[in-house]
């Protein structure tokens, strides 16, 4: 959580001080003819790095960096080091990916000098497919918020600098072993629904937790992640804790707890959010969230552990206790002894695979442990029905 507190404050500062109000740009005319070439280098940059994830060629990245400027070097590398995860998590996973789709908004564009400052919000689309397996292609999406300088050279617009925060920043030589893990296709139900679909609909008696509408939530306002609805917005009846440590505990809570369109948990013990005010503690701190549900009753802990520890199969839980989830429960991410982030289950792939949604930054059906390493424990949390 301070690692990405820290990161948050870097690159909101870059975004919230470089980055001037539309009034302000509207005195600073630019040529049309400017603003349509930057347009279309913003797009091909994000297509050129999202076929990078696809077949590592790095020839996509070299031509959009300066090579004798440390930040435009640094920039570069981050990308490369992004590629290498990626490859080497799906890798480890048994599976490759296909293919990437991007699609990037244009926040603000603003001239300095010779330089130009651009903020803009990527939808990505990853798919993948088991390598040993004949089960259909899978996609997930992410999004990321980025602000970036750029400078023309030789009649090419490059990057000086960039900053983002990047839920595949994560090094390739630490992520966890899964040749323990069972992967299992999913039951087809004789009236076609699904296993997970029949876990997230609740029975016909009264329950209190509606898994279904917390699943349709964190389906709907994931954000700028591909696949999310919404418009790719967050619910702005709710205050935006991006800027201030993260929103994903913010985000958690309004799914099990918007009575409205989420899954209807009672607001109790001070856990809750004031219009124009925000929330409380134990609906935005992990930590508080967390002890919240255990304590209130709200929720039980399935199990905790690593990664290996809980995708192994045991005597208690044969296919591994991350099996054990449905879709609507919780997954808290330990980092030091202190929970770090939050997402809520939505479902599975074909082959059983736990799929989260959660903000900052914001993923749409990814895999629950990617952008996870070795030293990440997990705490699965079921929400009482």
């Amino acid at each position: 959580m301070l690692r990405f507190m820290y990161l948050t404050l870097i690159f909101l500062s870059v975004w919230n001080t470089s980055v001037q109000p539309a009034s302000a740009l509207l005195k600073k005319t630019m040529d049309e003819s400017v603003k349509e070439e930057l347009t279309a280098f913003v797009s091909r940059l994000f297509t050129d790095r999202a076929q990078y994830l696809i077949d590592h060629d790095k020839d996509h990245l070299m031509k959009h960096y300066v090579q004798d400027i440390a930040s435009s070097r640094h920039a570069l590398h981050r990308e490369i080091a992004r590629g290498d995860y990626v490859k080497a998590w799906a890798e480890h996973r048994g599976l490759h990916f296909t293919d990437a789709h991007s699609h990037v908004r244009i926040v603000r564009i603003v001239e300095r000098g010779n330089e130009i400052f651009i903020s803009a919000v990527q939808s990505l689309r990853l798919d993948y497919a088991y390598t040993h397996s004949r089960q259909p292609v899978q996609s997930f999406g992410i999004g990321t918020r980025h602000g970036f300088t750029l400078t023309k050279k030789n009649g090419m617009w490059q990057i000086l600098r960039e900053w983002y925060l990047d839920p595949l920043e994560e090094n390739p030589k630490l992520i966890p072993d899964s040749s323990g893990m069972i992967f299992r296709p999913h039951e087809e139900r004789k009236d076609g629904s699904t296993l997970e679909e029949e876990q997230a609909v609740p029975s016909n008696r009264k329950q209190r937790y509606n898994r279904q509408k917390a699943v349709d939530y964190a389906n709907k306002y994931a954000g700028t992640a591909w696949g999310a609805g919404h418009n790719n917005r967050y619910n702005q009846k709710y205050r935006d804790y991006s800027g201030e440590g993260g929103d994903c505990t913010n985000f958690a809570s309004q799914c099990v707890g918007d009575q409205e369109e989420g899954g209807g948990l009672p607001k109790k013990a001070g856990w809750r959010h004031i219009p124009s005010v925000g929330g409380t503690q134990t609906w935005v701190q992990t930590d508080a969230f967390k002890n919240f549900l255990i304590h209130s009753g709200y929720g039980r802990v399935i199990a905790s552990g690593s990664f290996e520890q809980i995708v192994k199969p045991s005597d208690r839980f044969p296919k591994g206790a991350i099996a054990a989830l449905k879709p609507g429960d919780l997954i808290a991410y330990v980092m030091k002894g202190d929970v770090d982030h939050f997402a809520i289950v939505v479902g599975f792939d074909v082959l059983g695979y736990v799929l989260v949604n959660c903000h900052s930054a914001d993923r749409y059906r990814v895999p629950f442990d990617l952008g996870w390493d070795k030293h990440t424990r997990y705490i699965l949390i079921h929400i009482r029905d």
